[in-house]
């Protein structure tokens, strides 16, 4: 793994998900003593730790996190000894003459020649030997009766130039001692590895949990919503029971008590509407938490009681300046600088040499088929005998060792290292250059934050007063219906204004906590500090 993985390891890194070290499981939450088939209730803390622990999604990218790691480790694996083992085996089934058509065959068939005269020449020079000089015909005669004698096949020697079994095994051992990529690459990038990735985690981790109680926000305005729905039924059959007493006593036409019964009828579809509507954005609470989809939840809480107005008196300065120092994503970029500014040295160090050293023990054999070995006895040159040696002989096997240093130092490569330092000075000044955007940007996003916080507030606050006078409008407006002085029309009219400012508030509200959760991320709060505010 050279240094360019190891960086794309940093970048897979990006890509994690933090998962919380609390080892709340998502049985954890279940009601004790409760069966299976009963349903899951949770709180907004609970569905933080939960969605942290059981979401598919932040399982695979918890396994993203695990390879990126190992990715790493890889590369630290370049400066640790690198040993090799190597074996063959080859079978010459039929090896040609090297000398054939050439000059040179006659040189060795020449040696049975020298061996004539050898001879002779003792026979001349040893008046002991009691022997005279004998001719090249005589001599290879005498010399084949002798083999003969012994019972000897000069025949079936293989041949001179190859060995039918050939083996050989290697053991090569090498130690890089000097590589500048891996000096400024490997273990510079690795003091920066772990606060960049904990910057990305930490990031992430704060978005989900601003997913999960939006996810949950939602939730509980779609069964507010029904609780409005079935006060708006409840309020029309006391209109309708009330409007046919008062056709069964003669006081009001018929046809105020069908328009009563259509009214009842279409405010009892949009409850039905309003409950399958709430049902499908829990299901979507289910998913984003990893609950299984036969498990059903319920959720302890309202959205009221997370109203908080801790935001309203904070300033625009104070605000920017806890983001610009709590922001993980800020920090992340800031140690992107410095790991371009380590792939800038890399580059730079293609410049130096690279020195490695080495061992190599190697094992030979060479293993003819015909292992016999023929001697003369009592160096009479025409009597022989014959033995044959083992397979695993020391004549037949050899080893060998050999060590060193190898040093490579790249002189001229048409200027690419120089055009790539020059690409790493350019994503340095990126990498800068993205830093201040995004400080700017957090900037404008803390500020837009901060303005919806205090507008959806407005809103809340002006949605509640409009609740307490439409309340009152209704309960008028009933009265004057038992006391024969409104009509049914204008009691639908009140009831109806009544929900529809209900429904305004309930929206209020539920944008009042997104845009406070909203401002909570973009400030970069922990998700410890999170938390505690929901116990």
């Amino acid at each position: 793994m050279n240094p360019s993985e190891l960086f794309r390891a940093t970048a897979i890194a990006l890509l994690v998900i933090f998962v919380s070290a609390n080892p709340l499981r998502a049985q954890d939450a279940v009601i004790p003593g409760a069966s299976d088939d009963t349903s899951v209730v949770i709180t907004l803390d609970e569905a933080i730790q939960i969605s942290l622990i059981e979401n598919l999604a932040l399982k695979n990218v918890k396994l993203d996190l695990e390879n990126a790691q190992a990715l790493v480790r890889e590369g630290w694996a370049e400066l640790f000894p690198q040993v090799d083992l190597n074996s063959s085996y080859t079978r010459n089934v039929k090896s040609p003459n090297p000398f054939a058509g050439s000059e040179a065959g006659s040189f060795f068939e020449s040696f049975g020649f020298i061996d004539w005269l050898a001879f002779n020449e003792q026979a001349r020079t040893d008046s002991d030997a009691g022997t005279d000089p004998i001719s090249v015909e005589e001599f290879f005669f005498r010399q084949a009766r002798g083999y003969q004698n012994a019972g000897i096949n000069r025949d079936l020697g293989d041949n001179p130039f190859s060995v039918p079994n050939v083996y050989s095994a290697g053991l090569s051992i090498s130690q890089k001692l000097f590589d500048g990529r891996l000096i400024f690459g490997a273990v510079g990038a690795s003091k920066w590895l772990q606060p960049f990735n904990e910057s990305a985690i930490t990031r992430e981790e704060q978005v989900l949990v601003q997913n999960v109680k939006s996810a949950w926000y939602a939730s509980l305005l779609a069964e507010e919503q029904v609780r409005v729905s079935e006060q708006s039924v409840v309020r029309a059959r006391r209109t309708h029971e009330e409007v046919s007493r008062q056709v069964e006593q003669g006081t009001a036409p018929k046809f105020q008590r069908l328009s009563a019964e259509v009214e009842l009828s279409n405010l009892e579809t949009a409850l039905v509407q309003a409950r399958v509507n709430a049902d499908a954005v829990v299901d979507n609470l289910r998913l984003l938490l990893g609950i299984p989809t036969e498990k059903s939840i319920q959720l302890r809480g309202n959205l009221e009681s997370d109203l908080n107005d801790r935001f309203l008196t904070i300033s625009k300065e104070d605000a920017a300046f806890t983001a610009l120092n709590r922001r993980p994503d800020l920090e992340q970029a800031q140690i992107g600088i410095k790991l371009e500014e380590i792939q800038l040295q890399v580059a730079k160090s293609e410049y130096l040499p690279n020195l490695d050293a080495f061992a190599n023990f190697n094992w030979l054999g060479n293993v003819p088929d015909n292992r016999q070995v023929i001697s003369s006895v009592d160096g009479d040159p025409f009597s022989f005998t014959s033995s044959n040696r083992t397979y695993f002989d020391d004549s037949y096997w050899d080893r060998g060792v050999s060590v060193g240093f190898r040093l490579s130092w790249n002189i001229f490569n048409g200027l690419a290292s120089h055009r790539r330092i020059q690409q790493r000075r350019i994503a340095v000044q990126k990498a800068e250059n993205d830093v201040e955007f995004l400080n700017r940007s957090i900037r404008l996003e803390v500020e837009q934050a901060l303005r919806n916080v205090r507008a959806a507030h407005t809103r809340m606050t002006g949605q509640q007063k409009n609740v307490d006078t439409a309340e009152l409008n209704f309960e008028y407006a009933e009265a004057r219906l038992k006391e024969g002085i409104a009509t049914p029309l204008e009691v639908r009219e009140a009831s109806s204004q009544l929900d529809q400012t209900r429904l305004n508030y309930l929206q209020a509200v539920h944008d009042f906590l997104i845009a406070q959760t909203a401002y909570e991320t973009s400030t970069g709060v922990s998700v410890e500090a999170l938390n505690s505010t929901n116990r």
